[in-house]
């Protein structure tokens, strides 16, 4: 993994792209170390908010050394990036975490790349670098289908709405069931219950799952262990069976986990 560096980015343009979601686009020189699944922390210019903001990479550019974030508003931090605009400097740090693995599946293979809410995003990336069968199944609140356009030109595209608006309504489990849709690996990013749903159809269906982990993060870099999970493997930072999601995932091997 690259070293992290803290850095200052520009901001090249920002749009709200649905109610609380802001698609917003940066120019960094760490675009070029950047993966699928990865994510960059934002600080805050108020310095009464102590720490930066995890938001996952949405696309990356390496040759314009550009990467492209979506995040819903949840609170102060968030807010105050919302309002930035073409030209504006942010201070971020990166790149953080791992991401999703890209050599697990061949191209004669089917993966299942699965967001829900705002884990829809990571997504993106992940569809353009992948080099397989691609089943795209993104679940919503309702029919506020940030990104549908850009899932159509990397792979088939399913959609699941809570309200029914859009293609299936339910879940993205639903959305699996009710087309029948069949995988050699999954990879996703959503909320907890949807992972935990994820990884018992893998578990059933005898097939890897790579999830990632959506946790309030902290410091970032792994020393606050204010973000870790149950895992199998002893953690040789604090010794016991834990993993801290900032530095050793997000992204785990679903049997890896306690969820």
């Amino acid at each position: 993994m690259a070293q992290k560096k803290k850095e200052q980015a520009t901001v090249l343009m920002q749009q709200e792209i649905a109610p609380g979601i802001y698609d917003c686009r940066i120019r960094t020189g760490l675009a070029r170390e950047s993966a699928p699944g990865q994510f960059i922390a934002v600080y805050p210019r108020d310095k009464s908010t102590l720490l930066p903001r995890p938001i996952s990479i949405c696309e990356v550019n390496k040759e314009e050394e550009t990467l492209r974030i979506v995040y819903r508003v949840a609170g102060k931090g968030t807010a105050e990036f919302s309002g930035y605009r073409a030209g504006d400097t942010i201070d971020i740090l990166g790149v953080l975490g791992n991401g999703f693995p890209l050599d697990k599946v061949n191209k004669d293979q089917t993966a299942f790349l699965m967001g829900g809410g705002i884990g829809v995003p990571p997504i993106l990336e992940l569809a353009k670098q992948l080099d397989c069968n691609k089943k795209i199944i993104v679940g919503y609140r309702d029919s506020s289908c940030f990104l549908r356009e850009d899932f159509e030109k990397n792979g088939d595209l399913y959609i699941a709405t809570e309200d029914g608006s859009v293609g299936t309504a339910g879940n993205v489990m639903d959305a699996i069931r009710e087309n029948a849709l069949k995988a050699d690996i999954i990879y996703a990013c959503g909320p907890m219950p949807m992972l935990r749903a994820i990884k018992a159809y893998a578990l059933e269906a005898d097939i890897p799952a790579y999830i990632s982990l959506e946790e309030r993060m902290a410091c970032g870099v792994g020393a606050c262990l204010g973000c870790v999970c149950t895992t199998k493997n002893v953690d040789a930072h604090s010794h016991v069976n834990n993993a801290r999601i900032c530095t050793d995932g997000p992204v785990f091997e679903a049997r890896e986990v306690e969820i």
